[in-house]
């Protein structure tokens, strides 16, 4: 007798969750960690060889836009610790994103019980576009949002001499660099949303004046001017992101599943 599918797997499957207790998803959830851990500390390991390599490309923003603007091309700092602070600091982030596929592999292994059978092979997409989401969003802001921000501020500071201090110029890089790459992986957030039917597309559109009202709040908050064009570089991809996220909630939604697993079991049936 062939085993039947429900929204949290086989029924195989279901059985050994159902067995499973509280504490018994606490200790899985313990080990999905500590192993999460153990490989951004690898990471961390690897890119300190690299920190100078790392900090090169870092501050290459800030050189090209004080040469532009015929500036001191100088970074300063004020404690004896900052230099080192920073290897660490910037050792660290590139960690974070050289273990990502890892860790990202151990989420999907944890919430992976809840999936049908024949969703579970979504690993690799999953990873993918995860990855792929922040990496573009770190790259638009450094490639784009991060060199008019400074062209913009130092254009506006032009009469007075700059004194750049490392753990100041590396705060704005990690605000806009980290905070774009998390912004945009607004679709996977809503992917987790929607898969354990928190929210669902027909909400989203519903709400969507108020979602518009909300990102233009946080695009406010990022942007690091106060001018209306830098804050629309950050609400418009923002926007868009949120028109996929819709879909995305569509496809991923409970319901909408069911539907689609019920559907393809009448045609197969039909078939026979």
């Amino acid at each position: 007798m062939a085993e039947t599918e429900t929204p949290t797997g086989s029924l195989k499957d279901r059985q050994e969750l159902s067995s499973m207790g509280f504490l018994d998803h606490l200790e899985e959830l313990r080990r999905r960690l500590i192993r999460s851990s153990i490989y951004v500390a690898v990471g961390f390991c690897v890119c300190f060889f690299f920190h100078e390599k790392l900090f090169t490309w870092v501050k290459n923003p800030i050189i090209f836009a004080l040469q532009s603007h015929h500036q001191q091309i100088t970074l300063v700092y004020t404690n004896p610790t900052d230099p080192f602070n920073l290897s660490l600091k910037i050792s660290l982030i590139a960690g974070l994103f050289l273990a990502s596929p890892f860790v990202l592999y151990q989420i999907w292994a944890f919430i992976a019980p809840g999936l049908y059978r024949s969703e579970r092979h979504y690993v690799a997409p999953f990873m993918i576009s995860t990855v792929g989401l922040f990496s573009a969003g770190g790259y638009f802001a450094y490639r784009i949002v991060y060199p008019a921000a400074l062209k913009f501020l130092i254009e506006y500071s032009a009469q007075f001499t700059p004194m750049i201090t490392i753990q100041e110029y590396m705060s704005l890089f990690l605000t806009l660099v980290l905070g774009l790459g998390i912004v945009f992986e607004m679709p996977i957030l809503v992917f987790f949303l929607a898969l354990f039917g928190i929210v669902s597309p027909g909400w989203m559109i519903r709400n969507f004046r108020y979602s518009v009202l909300g990102i233009f709040v946080i695009a406010g908050a990022l942007a690091p001017t106060p001018d209306i064009m830098n804050m629309l570089v950050f609400a418009a991809p923002m926007l868009g992101l949120y028109i996929i996220s819709i879909g995305v909630a569509w496809l991923v939604h409970p319901k909408n599943r069911k539907k689609r697993k019920e559907k393809a079991e009448a045609e197969a049936n039909a078939s026979e």
